[in-house]
């Protein structure tokens, strides 16, 4: 494990040789960063640790991005997520998956009471449509593991909530 700073991340690029995959699950909210520290923590940050990972040698991309990512989009985290997908798709890794899960079944440190409210209502529907509107964050953690042991469907492999979930069960 590496500890680096995300300011001067280029000063960390040894951190980032020899991998041969990279996951990535980076972010932040607007109401913690602000507009401009949401881009850059969502997007910037993303974008440059994945070029550090591509100079070092990484061939396979795991990226956590978020349901109804667009870059088209008017809303700023999905725009962001959608940019922040493009970005990463263009560093030309020989494999990238991206992940887009719908809200985050979660326990967090700090208080996100939208959120929390949200997780809770939507606790009671996963009971009944278990696929979607949310997925469980260790569900989303072994989707990711589970990309990258079996194979490839293209270079490039976007999987949504449902994708999601039945990975993770595999």
């Amino acid at each position: 494990q590496a500890v680096v700073d995300f300011e001067r991340l280029s000063e960390h690029a040894a951190a980032f040789q020899g991998h041969d995959v990279g996951f990535c699950c980076l972010g932040t909210t607007r109401a913690k960063a602000g507009v401009d520290g949401f881009i850059r923590v969502d997007r910037d940050y993303v974008v440059q640790a994945a070029e550090l990972a591509r100079a070092g040698g990484c061939k396979h991309f795991v990226l956590q991005s978020s349901q109804g990512a667009n870059h088209s989009s008017r809303f700023l985290y999905l725009r962001v997520k959608g940019e922040v997908e493009n970005l990463v798709q263009a560093v030309g890794f020989d494999r990238c998956t991206i992940l887009r899960p719908a809200v985050l079944l979660c326990k967090r440190q700090e208080s996100r009471p939208m959120e929390w409210m949200a997780q809770q209502f939507l606790g009671v529907v996963a009971r009944v449509f278990p696929t979607a509107y949310s997925v469980p964050v260790e569900t989303v953690a072994r989707a990711m593991v589970a990309s990258v042991l079996q194979p490839g469907k293209g270079s490039v492999e976007v999987l949504e909530n449902r994708a999601i979930h039945e990975l993770g069960k595999a």
